[in-house]
């Protein structure tokens, strides 16, 4: 498969992120039914899941097309999509998201997730200011995150052992859940997302490279915003589902996996280049943008329509200053 053109016609393209957009939709609605349900089974909190799982799941599409463009020798679309998202998913998708609905989120509950993901785009600047990306760092990233997601499960089972007692006393009160329909849902959801996102960045590369844009301009934008698609689907599902834990987890957790699973992932493959435009603008822009959370959360513990509004703004003046 190709990050190359491969429609005959513009119209095939557009057919393409038609498709793209329908299957990201239903994967986001099975991904997030199936997640809340998996929280249940498992006693596991809605947050955790939101973290994990989902945050896993919706960050696939990244890695598909870094993988892909990593060996196309497309490195500017790989850095870009990973660093586009990021923006796009707190700027477009939180902030779309907060100005739909006030989310309420406890600042204790991801203050861990969010100090790790600005260390992580301080270590990303660094980088990008050698001018590349090593197979060392690549490996403590993927190290990083390994150990990250086994402590979260660890710390989870604690909490459910020791509040054991209260969660028989309610457990006659809550309708079973069949695991085996719980994962289902989940894995349905998983395989969906990445389906679509790939019919969608097909086609959008497609057009765009028909309009003349460059490589890390298609990584920053269209393909940066194809590929959040499964987090703004998952989140509308969130908020349609009432599970604002997951949506905001899934946010998060999806920043923290593009930075240490797709670029991680990448460098263990072979070491890659960083553009220099994205050191003096789209990374600032990345840590303004995960930084600006931490004192919003800590102070109104969630996001409200105000907040919604203003990163929401924020990333449209980033796309203009992009043009």
């Amino acid at each position: 498969m190709s990050l190359e053109p491969n429609y005959s016609s513009i119209f095939l393209s557009w057919i393409a992120l038609g498709a793209g957009l329908l299957l990201l939709t239903g994967g986001g609605e099975f991904l997030v039914s199936g997640a809340a349900k998996l929280a249940q089974r498992l006693g596991m909190s809605s947050l955790l899941i939101g973290l994990t799982v989902v945050a896993f799941g919706t960050s696939m599409p990244e890695l598909f097309v870094g993988i892909l463009a990593l060996y196309q020798k497309h490195p500017d679309i790989l850095t870009g999509n990973v660093i586009g998202s990021n923006i796009a998913n707190v700027g477009l998708i939180l902030g779309l998201c907060a100005l739909i609905t006030p989310l309420q989120v406890r600042f204790k509950s991801v203050s861990l997730e969010l100090y790790f993901l600005l260390a992580a785009t301080v270590v990303v600047f660094i980088v990008a200011w050698h001018g590349i990306f090593p197979r060392l760092l690549g490996f403590i990233f993927v190290l990083s995150l390994v150990i990250y997601t086994v402590h979260s499960f660890r710390t989870a089972v604690k909490k459910k052992i020791r509040s054991r007692e209260r969660e028989l006393t309610n457990k006659a009160a809550e309708k079973p859940v069949s695991l085996v329909i719980a994962v289902f849902l989940t894995v349905i959801g998983l395989g969906l997302l990445p389906l679509g996102s790939n019919f969608f960045i097909r086609g959008a590369v497609d057009i765009a490279r028909h309009f003349g844009v460059s490589e890390l301009v298609i990584g920053l934008t269209l393909a940066a915003v194809g590929t959040s698609l499964p987090e703004l689907a998952s989140c509308l599902a969130a908020i349609r589902q009432r599970q604002a834990a997951i949506l905001a987890g899934n946010i998060i957790g999806s920043n923290l996996f593009n930075l240490l699973m797709v670029l991680g992932f990448c460098g263990v493959l072979m070491p890659y280049p960083f553009s220099p435009n994205l050191l003096t603008r789209d990374i600032p822009v990345m840590f303004s943008m995960s930084a600006v959370l931490l004192p919003i959360l800590a102070v109104q513990h969630g996001l409200n329509r105000f907040h919604g509004f203003i990163l929401l703004a924020s990333y449209v003046a980033y796309l203009f200053i992009l043009t």
